[in-house]
């Protein structure tokens, strides 16, 4: 097939055809109808030829851009020992991803089990504390985000849900921060507590400093497993490997995913510590992903976590967030209608505005200026930024340009 000929002249056609015609409504709507035909870098080029810099990042499937080399290469070398490999027999692979995840998480946290996609991460994290704790309840946050499977469907907003019901039982929401709300939830039915470090979905809200130091507490207290959600804030995201480190926590289980992928190969896990494998240990086989934790993936993963983990790396995180910091609280002193107040947390970045209808109006302001970036679903007057963390000081400076000429559109617009 001439791959670049159909997408440039048949795929849109196609795509409404045989994919969904209700999507690509919802995209012409925001402005982001079109077929991307090249992805490098930060960079997205259309069949129009048009170009973006892709501020959504996929949540952070895209930290090192797109078709990062370095990664490719890694794929293209595992390919020629490995291939997907068995999920009912051992893995040298799974093994030595398994141990590196070991020594760079926190605290005691020791073994994994790998999955494709983050939900199904967060279902099994869900499904160990139930075993382990005998208990049936769930607290996560209303706002919250955590994936569209089973367990993780009913953890999170109720938009997503309200269609598929009756869901599981035993699922109740809290005030993200809230620490009062949490202990009064909080009973001897309790099996686990599930929050985003810093919730994405939501709007980058970024939790009081003392919030996690008290889940961490009242889990002690009430016997529950405290899960800790890193697949979007986790990976280097916020200028540190992991979002939790900033709180000084160890939670009982983190999971984590996107980023993993290096946006070559899927991958998620879910890493906890040896309290939880006594469950394991009886029920070997209890749970099992048949391309979770693939081979070829694994080494391109364990490449993610080398590079990440690179000091200079995180460094260089911190410091272009210093400067959209910088550029967005000028943008906020010059747009103060607009912007209520900008949240950062290394390149995790949420601009909340002064009322729901800006989020859209915002997207697509800034779609014709060249950036693709989405509002907040569970609260749509925010906008997410949340850059490939490989962005340069020259593309950071187009994303703030664009944002002020969006601004400007807006204002304009509204007058």
């Amino acid at each position: 097939m001439d791959w670049e000929k159909y997408l440039r002249e048949e795929a849109l056609t196609d795509y409404e055809k045989y994919v969904s015609p209700g999507k690509l409504r919802t995209y012409r709507f925001l402005g982001f109808d079109f077929i991307p035909v090249k992805n490098e870098g930060v960079w997205i080029h259309d069949h129009k030829g048009r170009k973006y810099v892709n501020c959504r990042s996929s949540g952070g499937v895209f930290n090192f851009g797109h078709r990062p080399q370095e990664l490719i290469d890694e794929l293209e070398k595992a390919l020629e020992l490995f291939d997907i490999g068995d999920h009912l027999l051992m893995s040298g692979a799974r093994a030595a991803l398994a141990k590196k995840l070991a020594e760079l998480t926190p605290g005691d946290i020791q073994y994994t089990v790998f999955g494709v996609g983050g939900g199904e991460a967060v279902d099994l994290a869900i499904k160990l504390s139930r075993a382990h704790t005998s208990r049936p309840k769930v607290i996560s946050a209303f706002g919250g985000y955590h994936g569209h499977t089973g367990f993780a469907l009913a953890t999170g907003d109720e938009d997503f849900k309200k269609y598929f019901g009756p869901l599981a039982p035993g699922f109740v929401q809290v005030p993200f921060g809230d620490l009062k709300a949490l202990e009064k939830e909080m009973d001897e039915t309790t099996a686990a507590v599930i929050f985003e470090t810093i919730p994405a979905t939501y709007g980058i809200k970024i939790p009081p400093a003392d919030f996690f130091p008290g889940v961490r507490k009242l889990c002690d207290q009430r016997g529950a497993v405290m899960i800790d959600d890193e697949v979007q804030a986790g990976l280097g995201r916020t200028g540190r490997l992991w979002a939790i480190e900033e709180y000084d926590v160890v939670p009982d289980i983190m999971v984590m995913g996107k980023g993993l992928s290096g946006a070559v190969y899927p991958m998620s896990a879910t890493c906890f510590r040896p309290f939880l494998n006594k469950f394991f240990e009886e029920h070997p086989f209890i749970h099992v992903s048949t391309m979770g934790g693939s081979e070829v993936g694994c080494l391109v993963t364990l490449k993610v976590l080398e590079l990440t983990g690179k000091p200079e790396f995180l460094a260089a995180v911190r410091k272009k967030s210093e400067l959209f910091a910088k550029g967005l609280a000028e943008l906020k002193g010059k747009h103060p209608k607009l912007v209520r107040e900008n949240r950062c947390k290394g390149l995790m970045i949420g601009i909340g505005m002064a009322d729901a209808k800006y989020g859209p109006l915002l997207t697509m302001a800034l779609a014709k200026n060249g950036v693709i970036a989405l509002f907040a679903h569970n609260d749509p007057s925010a906008m997410i930024i949340m850059p490939p963390l490989i962005i340069s000081e020259a593309e950071i400076a187009f994303v703030l340009e664009a944002l002020e000429k969006s601004f400007s559109e807006l204002e304009n617009f509204s007058a």
